[in-house]
Parts: structure tokens; sequence; C-alpha cells
């Protein structure tokens, strides 16, 4: 195997011809070569240049690489080249490189404070226009499915159900328990500085019905249900099958998004419930087996504070919770781009979303059950 040569010989003194020989391989020591930037510099009164095979043993992209330097040098000034005289196959790959335009990058605009203020409002009024538009399909949608003129797919609610339902029960277990027993700690700190230990159960009763039960089971299934609905209709929305149910004349809404919030619109009250139970028995752990109090004094105070308000209350709440919940998770799927890392970005952006509508929905229904007195 010898090594890789280059020789650089002028015609006329406007002629330039490139010589190639040995062995053009990535793997062989190439220190030898002469730079052909630096070296094609100093001729300065060349007009033509080609380029010729002397004793090629054999040949890889090393040698293409080569010459596309050559070739590039040849663009940047101006000066015609041939490659004519190279072998079929080596043209043919040059002449494919050649033809591959340069990627352009549009430069990049500065704006101002008052320009990135226009940007951010025209982002939000779009992002608002796509949220309007998204609740008015939903609410056409299930007007018809209520009258009768919709297909509704009651296999594909029932698995929804089973996925957000009973395989949740897990997760929902271990929050509501440990949210049970933190307010139950909390509250013995407070009130024991009053003698008043045995209005811990009404403290966490009180708290789950209203509040946590309905907040916590929100937040598991946002994380978990409403991030696995953006992820599916974002992977399908990459690999076009929302194209093709278009073409198939069937609309996504009733087809996917519809199933999914009615089965989390039912699950939700559910799941509430259960998390309220199971966030007393935390607070009745505390209660009976640090506090001291009594089992059956305890569940007695918690039924006499506890009324079918403060239930009706939490168990709304989880329904509104349920509807936010499946609308940001299909709506961030449904506009997720068409690459792999948009399917993250969707499913980011749907439990973002998801636990802010939470948040501020659960201070509205506050301020509301505040000014009726339930």
């Amino acid at each position: 195997m010898t090594q890789p040569s280059v020789r650089f010989q002028v015609k006329d003194n406007y002629h330039l011809t490139v010589y190639f020989s040995g062995t053009w391989s990535i793997n062989v020591q190439t220190n030898t070569i002469p730079n052909p930037q630096s070296y094609l510099k100093e001729l300065s009164n060349i007009k033509s240049i080609s380029f010729k095979l002397y004793e090629l043993e054999t040949w890889d992209t090393s040698l293409i690489s080569y010459i596309f330097e050559v070739i590039n040098y040849a663009k940047q000034n101006d000066i015609p080249f041939s490659i004519e005289e190279l072998p079929q196959k080596l043209r043919n790959i040059l002449e494919l490189a050649l033809t591959v335009p340069k990627k352009q990058s549009s430069p990049e605009i500065q704006y101002n404070w008052l320009g990135k203020t226009g940007l951010m409002a025209v982002s939000f009024y779009k992002s608002f226009l796509e949220v309007l538009s998204f609740t008015g399909s939903i609410t056409l949608t299930s007007f018809r499915m209520l009258i009768g003129k919709n297909r509704f797919r009651f296999s594909e609610t029932c698995s929804v159900i089973q996925k957000c339902g009973p395989e949740a029960l897990p997760i929902i277990t271990l929050i509501s328990v440990l949210i049970g027993l933190i307010l139950a700690y909390i509250g013995a700190v407070q009130l024991q500085m009053f003698g008043a230990v045995i209005y811990v159960a009404n403290l966490v009763g009180i708290a789950m019905l209203r509040e946590m039960g309905a907040i916590m089971a929100a937040i598991v299934m946002a994380g978990r249900t409403g991030a696995a609905f953006a992820a599916q209709l974002g992977t399908m929305q990459v690999n076009e099958e929302i194209d093709a149910f278009k073409t198939f004349g069937i609309h996504p809404m009733e087809m996917l998004v519809v199933p999914r919030m009615l089965a989390l619109v039912l699950m939700m009250p559910l799941l509430c419930l259960y998390s309220d139970i199971l966030g007393i028995l935390g607070g009745a752990i505390v209660g009976i087996l640090t506090l001291g109090i009594d089992p059956e004094l305890f569940f007695r105070q918690v039924t006499g504070a506890l009324t079918l308000s403060d239930l009706f209350v939490g168990l709304v709440k989880s329904m509104v919770f349920g509807v936010l919940i499946a609308s940001a998770g299909c709506l961030r799927g449904i506009q997720c781009a068409r690459s792999a890392s948009a399917v993250g970005e969707a499913v980011t952006g749907a439990v973002v979303s998801s636990i802010v509508a939470i948040v501020v929905t659960d201070a509205i229904f506050a301020v509301v059950t505040n000014i009726l007195g339930v």
C-alpha cells in the first residue's frame, strides 16, 4: 500500500492540472499531502483547473473531500474547473455533491422590547383562537353525540376508562394516604397548643373533601393520563394517522378526543371520592396511633363535621378538572408538529397547561363558593 500523493502542474502559466496517485484512504496517514487552499492562494494567474488520476490504487471519501476543497476554491474565485477526465464513478459522486445547494441560513432579526411584546401578543392571540376552535369542535361533537348523530366508539371509551380509572388506583392510593398523614400532622402541631386535638378529624375531613382530594387526583391524572393523551395523539400526528382519518371522512374529534374526554370525566369523580376516603384514613392513622384519639370518636367527629355540600363541591371540581386535563392533553397532541422532539414538547405542554388550568380553576371555585356561602 503506497502513500497518497498529489501533484500540482501548471501549463502555459494559467492552466492547473492536479494529479492524484497512491492509495487514498481515511485509514492512511495524509500528513505529507499539501493543503490545497494554501497552495492555490500562491497561484494568482490560474484561469482553469482540471483533475487527473496517475497510478491511483484505491480511493474513498478522503479523495472526494480533497477534490471538493479544490473545487470550492475555484468556485469562490470564479475559476473554471473540469472533472471530465476523472473516472465515471468518481465524477458521478462529485456531480451529485455539486448539485446539492448550500443551506442558506436566514439572518436572525433582532427585536427591541416593543417588537418582542408584539410577537408575544400575536402568539397569544393565535393560541387563543386555536383553543377557541378546539373548544367549539368539542362542543359540537359532544352535542351531535347526545342527539345520536355521531359515531361513538364504545370499545375505545371502555379501553380509556380502564387506563385512566382502575390502573390509576395504586398511585392515587399512595398520594392520598400521604396527603392525609401530612394534613393530620400539620393540624396536630397547631391544635395541640389549644388542647383541641380532636379537631384534627374536622381539618382532615373538610380539607380532603373540598380541596385536596380533587386537586391531588387531578394533578396525578394530569401527569399520568393527560401526558399519555398528548403522546398518543402526537405520535399519531407524526405518523399521519390523523390525516388518514380525515381522508376517510372520519372526524378526529369524534374518533379520538370525545372518547378520551368522556372516559376521564366519568372517572374523575370516582377517583376523587376514592382519594377522599383514603385521605381521611391517612389522617385517622395519625390521629389514632400518634395522637391517641379513639377510632370511634375520630370517625364520629369526621361525619359530624362534613356536609353534602362539601362532597358536592369536591365532585364538581373533579369533573371540571377532568375536562381540563383531557382538553389540554388532546389539544397539545393535535397541535404536535411532525417530529420526535415535538412529541416530547407536546407532552410537556399538556402537563404544564393542565396543572396551571387546575390551579386557576380551583382559585375561581374558592372565590365563587365563598360568595355563594357553600
